[in-house]
């Protein structure tokens, strides 16, 4: 059972609603369909249940979505940034703390990988080019994995991935290691060294065919 966590929106249109929801791409459950897990969706919630819903799953997916607001990690608001999220921010800081202290496997996709990091103490790079070149629709380019290092395990070959994101890891977050760049040298992968799981990408794996990385965490979370 993968817990994956989802947006939530003031309003959204289906037939003839429109209301608050929660939401989430279909691309996540999918992929974590096609990898051999069961998916189950995260809406926020009181940070002080994070504990209790971790504790009934297997992994984690902190999924992709809105900046994370400039003042969790200690930095004030560029004018390119995001509007902030905070029901968001909140419910999966508490989810990752909750993983990190079970040891439940953990994999954070761009804005989950961003959120990681600040997590552990890091900063986040505001805005940054190339890497979401036309709005809305995703990219792609090549990131290198680090040898040596769980990503490298995962996929050791240098690999075109999806991309959308205008922000980035800074300063690292602590016990995390960089394992992949892009050829900007913007760290595309970060992780937390054995013996628990527990990956960062910066890319979007659930609009792309390559299943490995969610593979593993639901490998992982089977194992556990």
């Amino acid at each position: 059972m993968i817990g994956v966590s989802t947006y939530l929106e003031t309003a959204a249109r289906w037939g003839v609603w429109e209301l608050e929801a929660a939401l989430l791409p279909v691309g996540y459950p999918r992929l974590v369909q096609r990898a051999g897990g069961l998916a189950a969706m995260l809406p926020p919630d009181a940070p002080k249940r994070a504990a209790e819903a971790v504790a009934r799953l297997d992994g984690l997916v902190v999924a992709g979505g809105p900046d994370v607001e400039p003042v969790r990690y200690g930095a004030e608001r560029d004018p390119r940034t995001g509007p902030p999220a905070p029901e968001r921010d909140a419910w999966e800081l508490a989810l990752i703390d909750a993983a990190l202290a079970g040891g439940v496997p953990l994999l954070g996709i761009c804005r989950g990988m961003q959120l990681l990091n600040v997590a552990l103490g890091g900063t986040l790079v505001q805005h940054l080019d190339g890497h979401a070149e036309v709005v809305g629709v995703f990219g792609g380019h090549p990131v290198k994995p680090v040898p040596g290092t769980l990503y490298a395990g995962i996929v050791p070959e240098e690999t075109s991935v999806p991309t959308y994101h205008h922000q980035a890891v800074d300063r690292l977050g602590e016990g995390l290691v960089p394992s992949a760049y892009a050829a900007d040298g913007t760290v595309e992968a970060v992780e937390l060294p054995a013996p628990g799981w527990v990956l960062g990408v910066q890319w979007h794996p659930e609009m792309g065919d390559d299943l490995r990385v969610m593979r593993a965490l639901v490998e992982a979370a089977a194992a556990g």
